[in-house]
């Protein structure tokens, strides 16, 4: 279970700084990534998911360098002692591989620009070489539009190679495995050609794509992706409960359970890129989310600062991403209930390791209630919830005990108090 970080945001660095890469001086800030990894444990959580580590222009996504600790961080020492400190506490450490695209200053684009189809480099990119002359633009392709952003061609073998030995690099180095950025954006046929080429060095490594839409089922199964992100899932918590419509919260849960028959979906309320859950959904409401994030079915992922309950909206313009991926303090502040909240839940999943993958039914649903029961032939998981003004009396499915959240069972009825919800066992 992850603890995500947007490493450039969190120690206060400049993303969009006006001095060139090779010119950077180096602060040593990954440290105070390190001087958390106490709450991550505390919080019952055992791996630290960082974005973008690795040299770039501006916000960590436009790569320059993926041999290279981005010097807004550090250097590979401090990136060392943070692994260490990580695996001296029993947490894995997961990097952002940003393999759909890289910056437009990277060396490998820029002698495009000098050299053309001759470029040692030219066969990463899909490139539009009819009537070029030096100094014209290079035609290639971008992601969603973004300019800095160059696509890489992967049907190419010189991108296979590139990303199998930057994986590689890393994993030597000590990291547990990749989230995969964009992977919706890449042919699941290059994921199945890289991948098995890096498991035969690292078989333990684990991979995860960052799948937005599409079919994940397949995509899953071609790529040979250990997990995709479930972003449905998400817009099902988020929608269900800020719009008082359990009914979306439903149907997301049931479109959840059939992908477990190929995959374990990588399960999450907030990341870097969305508006925090306590934003979305309203601070009253954030832990009727984590609830249903820790009982269903999933590799759970708590993006850092949620567990506090913080506020951030994402906005569509230029620094619209920075109230989402703020500085945190050197050390974790005093926790609030909202963060008892995440260790009472987290503490149940692992007392229930049968969670990853256990199918949930859907057994009471209103506009403003609903009950979801996890189980497997021998255990059963519970979680209500009510989004409404007042009480309500709701079915306890053979539930009997309240391990987290508030309510009373009686005679198979479990009651919750306004705005309540509550997590119940046998």
């Amino acid at each position: 279970m992850w603890w995500h970080v947007y490493p450039l945001g969190f120690v206060g660095a400049d993303v969009r700084p006006g001095t060139a890469v090779p010119d950077r001086s180096v602060d040593h800030r990954l440290g105070r990534i390190a001087g958390w990894l106490d709450h991550v444990v505390d919080l019952g959580l055992n791996g630290l998911l960082l974005g973008p580590v690795f040299a770039s222009s501006t916000h960590g996504y436009d790569t320059v360098d993926h041999f290279r600790i981005d010097p807004r961080l550090g250097d590979d020492d401090d990136f060392d002692r943070l692994v260490t400190a990580a695996h001296d506490r029993g947490v894995r450490v997961l990097l952002d591989g940003v393999f759909n695209h890289v910056g437009r200053e990277h060396p490998a684009f820029r002698a495009l620009g000098a050299d053309g189809p001759d470029a040692p480099t030219a066969d990463l990119f899909a490139v539009d070489w009819v009537g070029w002359q030096p100094g014209d633009p290079v035609r290639t392709g971008n992601f969603e539009g973004h300019d800095i952003l160059v696509a890489l061609d992967h049907g190419s073998r010189a991108t296979e190679d590139l990303v199998v030995e930057v994986m590689t690099h890393w994993l030597r180095r000590g990291i547990d495995g990749w989230r995969l950025d964009a992977a919706y954006a890449v042919p699941p046929a290059f994921w199945a050609r890289v991948l098995p080429r890096v498991r035969e060095r690292f078989p333990e490594a684990w991979f995860s794509g960052e799948v937005i839409h599409g079919d994940a089922a397949t995509i899953a199964r071609e790529s040979t992706m250990d997990s995709l992100t479930q972003y449905e899932l998400w817009q099902g918590i988020w929608h269900g409960i800020a719009d008082g419509n359990c009914f979306e919260l439903g149907h997301a849960i049931e479109r959840h359970d059939a992908l477990l028959e190929t995959f374990v979906p990588t399960t999450f309320v907030g990341n870097h890129d969305v508006t925090r859950i306590a934003s979305a959904v309203g601070e009253r409401f954030a832990e009727h989310a984590a609830a249903v994030l820790f009982t269903v079915a999933g590799t759970p992922v708590v993006y850092a600062g949620d567990e506090y309950g913080w506020t951030g909206v994402k906005e569509d313009r230029e620094g619209g991403d920075d109230a989402v991926r703020p500085a945190f303090p050197e050390v974790p502040p005093e926790a609030a209930p909202i963060t008892h909240a995440h260790e009472a839940l987290i503490a149940l999943r692992r007392r229930n390791p049968w969670l990853h993958r256990a199918h949930t039914d859907v057994v009471h649903l209103s506009n403003t209630a609903v009950v979801l029961r996890t189980a497997t032939a021998d255990a059963a998981v519970v979680t209500a919830l009510n989004l409404a003004d007042d009480p309500v009396e709701v079915p306890a499915a053979d539930a009997t005990r309240v391990e987290a959240g508030g309510g009373d069972v009686e005679d198979g009825t479990l009651r919750l108090p306004a705005a309540g919800w509550a997590v119940v066992t046998r």
